[in-house]
C-alpha cells in the first residue's frame, strides 16, 4: 500500500474500520447462536476450541506478513469479550 498523506492513511483505516464492525457484529450473531447449543458455562468458555481459534489465526497472520503476536492479542480480546456476552446470553436462554 502506498499512501500521499496521513490523511490518505486515516481514511483507508476508517474504511477497514467500518468493514471490521460489520464483520464483528456477524461474528456475535454467531456466538450469540453458539449460546444455545451449550450446555452449560464450561462450554461456553470451551477452552480447547479458545486455543485451536488462535493457533489457526496465528498462521493465518503469518501467511499475510501479520506478527502471529499481534493477531493472539487482538483474538484473545476479542474471545474474552464475547465469552462474557456468550455467558450473558447463555444465562438469559437457561432462564
Amino acid at each position: 500500500m502506498e499512501f500521499d498523506s496521513i490523511d490518505a492513511v486515516r481514511k483507508e483505516i476508517d474504511q477497514l474500520d467500518q468493514q471490521l464492525v460489520a464483520l464483528i457484529a456477524r461474528r456475535g450473531e454467531c456466538v450469540k447462536a453458539a449460546a444455545g447449543f451449550k450446555k452449560d458455562s464450561t462450554a461456553v468458555r470451551a477452552p480447547d476450541r479458545v486455543q485451536q481459534v488462535i493457533n489457526k489465526v496465528r498462521g493465518q497472520a503469518k501467511a499475510q506478513g501479520l506478527p502471529e503476536e499481534i493477531i493472539e492479542q487482538v483474538y484473545r480480546a476479542m474471545i474474552t469479550a464475547f465469552i462474557d456476552y456468550e455467558l450473558q446470553q447463555h444465562s438469559e436462554l437457561k432462564a
